[in-house]
């Protein structure tokens, strides 16, 4: 998430009450996750395992739960706790503001676009030409729809990121004020859901075709000509490259890349990433050909173990 202008490092530190390092007019321009990050952002850090990460990154100003060492040209915000100061950022830079009508007078909806009865669309919403969203389906503030886009019923665009901190008695939530990016002939089935970034975009590249139930994770990038069947669900922060299909019920794990032109068979699931265009079956997904040998293998299993009995 960029800010509506540049503050400085003591203004952040101001409205968090906590110490910082580094220069007080030191320049910060947004805030986003570890993945996201660019210089003028601040990034977050709250585990001994991901300080080095966090200093190394991109992000010139790093929010975190000790003091270290500040690397050459960045800055530091000292917090206790570094997750809940995050989000108390994000309330400050980005308030969540009740609609008090079913489609934002601020929307901008394009020429020959038809939007049926009982959708929801939020603030800032951006909806092309030539479009058509059907019943029921909820659009979350923020969200680019492009041109020749269906929506189909009851869909939801722009919930909020599954992401939690196990505090032991409770989980804390990320709050998420990232938004959702549509590009153009995308077409999305009855009751699907793709989440907004927790401070990035969600994006579903041109041409992608969603099947009914199907679950997308925050700060996903699908890429273009992707083709994505019933129930499949896929994670936070995956990047699918252009021309994946995925058929029905495959499951894919959070933080990782799909190799272009890939396939994945029904009821796949994806545990690492993929580097190489396959066709993948199983679980854990496998190339094809060998998972189809190893499912061969195990239903000659009980006519071995008869004959061993019997010898």
């Amino acid at each position: 998430m960029k800010f509506s202008k540049t503050y400085s490092l003591s203004e952040i530190a101001s409205i968090l009450s906590c110490k910082f390092i580094g220069e007080p007019d030191f320049p910060v321009q947004g805030m986003n996750e570890i993945h996201m990050v660019e210089p003028g952002d601040i990034v977050f850090v709250d585990h001994p395992k991901y300080y080095d990460k966090a200093l190394a990154s991109a992000a010139t100003i790093v929010l975190i739960n000790k003091e270290v060492e500040c690397p050459q040209g960045k800055a530091l915000l000292i917090s206790e706790d570094p997750f809940s100061d995050f989000n108390k950022l994000a309330k400050h830079f980005k308030k969540f503001q009740p609609s008090i009508q079913a489609i934002s007078p601020n929307a901008k909806i394009g020429e020959n676009t038809h939007i049926q009865p009982n959708v929801f669309i939020g603030d800032n919403v951006e909806i092309g030409k030539d479009c058509i969203i059907h019943a029921n389906v909820s659009i979350g503030s923020g969200t680019k729809i492009g041109n020749r886009v269906i929506i189909h019923s009851g869909s939801v665009l722009g919930g909020d990121a599954f992401y939690y901190k196990n505090r032991g008695d409770h989980f804390d939530k990320l709050i998420s004020t990232g938004n959702v990016v549509i590009e153009d002939d995308v077409e999305i089935g009855a009751l699907t859901t793709i989440d907004r970034g927790v401070s990035g975009t969600t994006l579903i590249g041109q041409g992608t075709k969603i099947d009914n139930q199907v679950q997308i994770g925050h700060d996903t990038q699908i890429g273009k000509r992707c083709l994505i069947a019933s129930q499949v669900g896929i994670a936070g922060c995956v990047v699918v490259e252009d021309e994946v299909t995925f058929w029905g019920q495959v499951g894919v794990i959070s933080g990782i890349r799909i190799a272009k032109g890939s396939t994945f068979l029904a009821q796949s699931g994806v545990g690492k990433a993929v580097e190489e265009k396959g066709t993948f079956l199983g679980s854990p997904a496998g190339p094809f050909k060998q998972k189809a040998r190893e499912i061969a293998s195990l239903s000659m299993l009980p006519k071995l173990i008869k004959k061993l009995k019997n010898e």
